[in-house]
């Protein structure tokens, strides 16, 4: 459901016209109906759409941060890292650069974890891979009252030739924000369904993915499986060893 149409259904729900939203939120009802069709380009741009949004939300009973997100990843395509975004509508904890997980961490690390290292030494082992990369992925996830939550994933990559990181959205729309070990932004924006984005470094990729449901991950040419659920916000570390 789009971000008009979900307006739209919010104010039938409450049981009210768009001439009574109008008088309640002091919008235009002409306004109102253009961003019921997806149309917000006449708020007067995104700082006015935002605070529309809030108006609307609040008056509705909605959390506003549905509101929000959903105009993130289907009107706006980010000129400011992704980090300043969740920081502004308050989605996530202020963002912190992935830092690499030493062996001490590890080795006191949840048992799942543990569980998911051996299995994957085990299968790596037993294949011949040539320029295969293994893969070391340990995951932990921090609980917030937000509508999506925030996990972070750091993974290790050997191999010679750096590490190659393609991000495809096979299933939805995502905002995605990459950088390389010198923090230098690779990209920062939406990456539209059916499309993709490639980062090929020799050292490391970090990547914050915005709806980890609907992507795949491909490191080196293999798939590193889900990531995520949809809605999900994952920061994610790739490095070549």
């Amino acid at each position: 459901m789009s971000l008009g149409a979900l307006i739209a259904k919010s104010r039938t729900d409450a049981r009210l016209s768009i001439e009574d939203l109008a008088k309640i939120t002091n919008i235009p009802s002409t306004l109102l109906r253009d961003m019921e069709n997806d149309n917000f380009k006449k708020c007067g741009g995104e700082t006015y759409a935002r605070g529309h949004l809030r108006n609307i939300a609040a008056k509705l009973g909605v959390d506003e941060r549905i509101f929000l997100d959903l105009f993130e990843v289907e009107v706006t395509a980010p000129t400011k890292p992704i980090r300043e975004l969740l920081n502004e509508n308050n989605v996530t904890m202020p963002y912190q650069e992935p830092k690499r997980i030493s062996w001490k961490v590890l080795a006191v690390g949840s048992a799942a974890a543990l569980v998911l290292f051996a299995g994957a030494s085990i299968f790596f082992s037993n294949i011949d891979t040539g320029n295969e990369p293994e893969i070391i992925a340990t995951s932990s996830a921090t609980p917030t009252n937000s509508a999506s939550p925030e996990t972070t994933r750091t993974s290790t990559v050997t191999g010679s030739a750096g590490v190659n990181v393609e991000i495809v959205a096979s299933r939805a729309n995502s905002w995605l924000y990459a950088t390389n070990e010198d923090g230098k932004v690779l990209f920062s924006g939406q990456v539209r369904k059916g499309l993709s984005k490639n980062f090929i470094q020799p050292q490391q990729v970090n990547l914050r993915v915005g709806n980890a449901g609907g992507v795949d991950i491909l490191v080196n040419g293999k798939n590193v499986g889900s990531i995520g659920a949809n809605g999900e916000v994952v920061n994610l570390t790739y490095n070549a060893d």
